[in-house]
């Protein structure tokens, strides 16, 4: 329980840097072109990338440009969900145990009970009693990913990022604190070996080890209301991302950078590839201008493919070699979006198509619509989340019941 209580001291001294962030805000006038509201000093404080560009550039036009988009980028605001988190650590651990089989029972008499049990079986491909190895300890830590297999309470905030701890204590706090898990947080894009609660899996036929939880969701579940139509945005594709290790991305900006077809380029410093590539970074509306959005995959699965389609937009990508708790694998298309070849040789002919052939195009729209709006049920979400581990636990456990499923 001391981790809770540094953390609350944490939360505490926090404020009382909000609260100096007002008045300092209060005292300082902004760049008229770039004007800020004062609550940028409570997101600056968290962002760890404020210190750095606060420092160097103090007051000066790409500073207040920096945090203009933080705050208006249309993504969360990281502070308001740690907040809450760490609120929810205090409450104890018995009150969810009690909770779960509130939250279980009956939901094979629900309406929707065969869909429910097809997603949880879909996430979770393990049949068999697979036992992890209960002499078998590991704490390592990999370039993008941190392989833990231990029991569950031993993974600790410090030990990976936050967001990966609090997503998987959300569901994992319903259960026994001494079971044992094999997470890998981070980017996964590989099968593990043991049976692994992970966040992104390969589209392959023998990935039955990697188990899928909704994990970073901050990140990655982001939904819109777009208010521009189709036929008002603008005939081009946009892309904005950064490239890391991602093949793909860089031969995408070789190939398309300059074009007239689309305004692309990639964000941040990054001195392996050409300086005109860096571009400045564009809000999720801004993307929302144009009637074709790329979503090609990064590390794993592409992040901004849920906002992208549940815009007026289309993504537009390459077939998924990855999927999270999104199920990338269940897309069809050319239905649910525009694909192009690995080669990206098509990407002018697919986009001159469907700029032209607006009912197509709205089809593609309706269907990504109606394919996000299972996810939009929180209450299912998370029971189907508590199945998933149920699940996963009493096979990985040595439990000899299985869930009902």
């Amino acid at each position: 329980m001391y981790h809770i209580y540094i953390h609350i001291a944490w939360a505490s001294a926090l404020f009382v840097q909000i609260v100096r962030a007002f008045a300092r805000a209060s005292e300082r006038g902004t760049n008229d072109e770039y004007r800020l509201p004062r609550s940028f000093c409570i997101y600056a404080i968290l962002n760890k990338n404020f210190k750095c560009f606060a420092r160097e550039s103090r007051g000066t036009k790409k500073t207040m440009k920096k945090l203009h988009y933080v705050l208006y980028s249309g993504k969360p605001i990281k502070l308001f969900y740690f907040i809450r988190e760490f609120l929810k650590l205090l409450i104890p651990r018995v009150y969810y145990r009690k909770r779960l089989r509130k939250e279980l029972d009956g939901w094979e008499d629900r309406a929707d009970a065969t869909y429910i049990a097809e997603r949880v079986n879909y996430y979770c491909r393990l049949n068999e009693q697979t036992k992890l190895p209960s002499e078998l300890i590991i704490h390592k830590k990999h370039p993008g990913y941190f392989y833990f297999l231990d029991k569950i309470n031993r993974f600790r905030i410090s030990t990976f990022h936050k967001a990966y701890y609090f997503d998987l204590w959300d569901v994992a706090r319903y259960f026994p604190s001494d079971c044992r898990v094999c997470y890998i947080p981070g980017d996964v894009y590989f099968t593990p070996e043991h049976p692994a609660l992970v966040k992104s899996r390969l589209l392959t036929s023998d990935n039955q080890n990697s188990v899928l939880l909704k994990l970073d969701k901050l990140r990655h579940f982001i939904f819109l209301n777009d208010s521009i139509e189709y036929v008002h945005k603008m005939d081009k594709a946009i892309f904005r991302g950064k490239i890391r290790s991602s093949r793909l991305r860089e031969k995408f900006l070789h190939i398309y950078f300059g074009s007239s077809i689309c305004d692309c380029g990639i964000v941040g410093s990054d001195q392996r590839f050409p300086a005109e590539w860096q571009v400045e970074r564009k809000t999720i509306q801004e993307h929302l201008s144009y009637k074709f959005i790329i979503a090609l995959e990064g590390n794993d699965v592409a992040s901004n493919l849920k906002w992208v389609m549940s815009s007026n937009s289309i993504a537009v990508m390459t077939r998924p070699t990855c999927e999270t708790w999104f199920m990338e694998g269940c897309l069809k298309p050319n239905y649910h979006y525009i694909e192009i070849r690995d080669d990206l040789s098509d990407l002018q002919e697919k986009l001159e198509y469907y700029a032209s052939h607006i009912d197509e195009a709205h089809a593609i729209i309706n269907h990504a619509h109606e394919y996000v709006a299972q996810f939009m049920d929180e209450r299912r979400e998370r029971l189907i989340q508590l199945l998933v581990m149920d699940k996963y636990l009493k096979i990985v456990n040595g439990d000899s019941g299985l869930a009902n499923l």
